[in-house]
């Protein structure tokens, strides 16, 4: 989970509940529906595919890995057209209603029975969320005045509401598909989609009595009030936007990685010129950036195996029966939140206590990825040693400990990643660096679902398909970990004192 971005402006004086701007608990619960929805599909998707549309062969283990990772880079890449059209068109509020609205419809979608309908909610839901998710963050940062010593930790609560959602939505769908309407044998996987859109729509109808709240923070620009333009957004969005990203998913993953690869060229050589027209410092800045980015994407390919591969492997080759109970695969989706919610504070006290001896943002990057890369190396060792010759499955605990790992380095990164690349690009060009820090992780993500479908291999996940491929993620990790550590001190100085 990612820590949301946000501005600040000279806000109203807001009524104060439990410390803060009142309008945070309600940004608070309206996010944390958000995210119940976005994570509640999430262990049910690729699982769904194989059984819905490949009648549960493990032939469509790779192709369900290729979409889900192409759907999440589109998500990340419909994200930047969201700030746009919140600032420039309808305003934050609205925004954030018409993607909400929008999201929701394309949930329910998801439960259509044929692929073609699926592939289109997706489609239906990247909008959506390009729509909402940039936009409620910044909202966040707009209820506290400049210098206001709470942003901070207001932005911490409004976290929480990121990683509860989170952890809630999996265990909340997998009750509903696995005891209410379905068994555990056979999950009715729809109704995950359905309780996702009903999060929704709750998440909407919160925002909708909420927003009064704001006292005008988040209105449409002077004159731009009419409800004709957010309809002709909305139109723009179903009759453009869906039909573009609904062909980007049904296009070879390799195709959509080259044209990923392509829109990140754009950003990169402007903020590469811009950075040369302004001068020497500002152009190191813009190199150490470009460079934390190119790493930043290999983080991102391994860190998001959450939703692909590593379900196919804890439905198959971990043993999750735990003598009183067997672990549900849906599960696993909330250790992560779990062990952000608890790492959190601990990780900062280090840091705190660390004082001077505080690591620099390259050698944090570093570490990020190092702890990414022991996560593979536990996955390697457990695949090679452990693996029980009666039930060909790994322990329990080997899996469960990936997820806390790979949250050690998750919060070695990604809590510094879009400040620390809005500090280091032009003042002119900041947007298009949030636009480059969002292609980063889309390009990864998508390169998460590519090399998921290799550890399915053409006929599903084996003992050793699985060891194959976790293997080249360990050492592709190691190495881009202790590269970028070494050299750091050079990325360091290009930064001229950006902390």
């Amino acid at each position: 989970m990612d820590l949301p971005p946000g501005g600040g402006t000279q806000p109203p004086d807001f009524p104060q509940l439990m410390g803060h701007p009142r309008p945070l608990w309600m940004l608070f619960m309206s996010e944390f529906w958000e995210r119940f929805a976005f994570y509640g599909i999430r262990w049910a998707m690729v699982l769904y595919i194989v059984a819905q549309f490949y009648h549960g062969a493990g032939e469509g283990q790779k192709p369900a890995s290729e979409l889900y990772g192409a759907y999440l880079a589109l998500v990340y890449a419909g994200a930047i057209f969201g700030g746009y059209i919140a600032d420039k068109l309808i305003g934050f509020q609205r925004s954030i209603l018409a993607g909400a609205l929008i999201m929701s419809a394309g949930l329910f979608m998801l439960a259509a029975p044929t692929e073609p309908l699926f592939k289109l909610g997706l489609a239906v839901v990247i909008v959506g969320n390009g729509m909402f998710k940039p936009i409620i963050s910044t909202l966040v940062g707009k209820i506290y005045a400049q210098g206001d010593e709470r942003r901070d930790s207001g932005f911490t609560i409004f976290y929480m509401g990121i990683n509860l959602g989170a952890m809630i939505a999996p265990i909340v769908t997998q009750y509903l598909a696995a005891k209410v309407f379905g068994q555990d044998g056979m999950p009715a996987y729809r109704v995950v989609f359905i309780a996702s859109a009903v999060g929704m729509l709750i998440s909407m109808v919160w925002f909708y009595f909420g927003r009064a709240q704001l006292k005008g923070i988040g209105l449409p620009p002077e004159g731009k009030s009419g409800m004709s333009r957010v309809l002709l957004v909305m139109a723009l969005g179903l009759a453009i936007g869906v039909p573009v990203f609904y062909y980007l998913l049904t296009i070879d993953a390799k195709i959509l990685q080259w044209i990923l690869m392509a829109l990140f060229v754009g950003p990169m050589v402007m903020l590469l010129v811009e950075g040369l027209r302004e001068g020497t410092v500002a152009r190191d800045k813009v190199i150490a950036m470009l460079v934390i980015l190119g790493f930043n994407v290999f983080f991102w390919c391994f860190f998001e195996q959450a939703g692909s591969s590593f379900t196919f492997l804890a439905d198959q080759i971990v043993n999750r029966d735990l003598g009183f109970m067997t672990f549900p695969n849906a599960w696993f989706q909330s250790v992560n939140s779990v062990a952000i919610i608890v790492l959190a504070p601990i990780i900062a006290w280090i840091w705190v206590k660390l004082g001077r001896a505080n690591p620099s943002i390259p050698r944090k990057f570093s570490l990020g990825l190092i702890f990414n890369g022991l996560a593979f190396l536990l996955l390697m060792f457990a695949l090679s040693t452990l693996v029980d010759p009666a039930t060909h499955k790994i322990p329990f605990w080997t899996l469960f400990a990936v997820y806390w790992i790979q949250s050690i380095g998750e919060l070695c990164l990604s809590p510094i990643g879009l400040s620390m690349t809005t500090k280091l690009a032009p003042p002119k060009l900041s947007g298009f660096a949030m636009g480059a820090w969002f292609l980063s992780i889309a390009i990864g993500n998508n390169l998460a679902g590519l090399f998921a479908g290799e550890a399915s291999g053409d006929s599903g996940m084996t003992v050793a398909s699985a060891h194959a491929a976790y293997t080249t993620g360990f050492y592709i990790l190691a190495g881009a970990g202790v590269v970028l550590f070494l050299v750091s001190p050079l990325i360091q100085r290009w930064m001229h004192g950006v902390k």
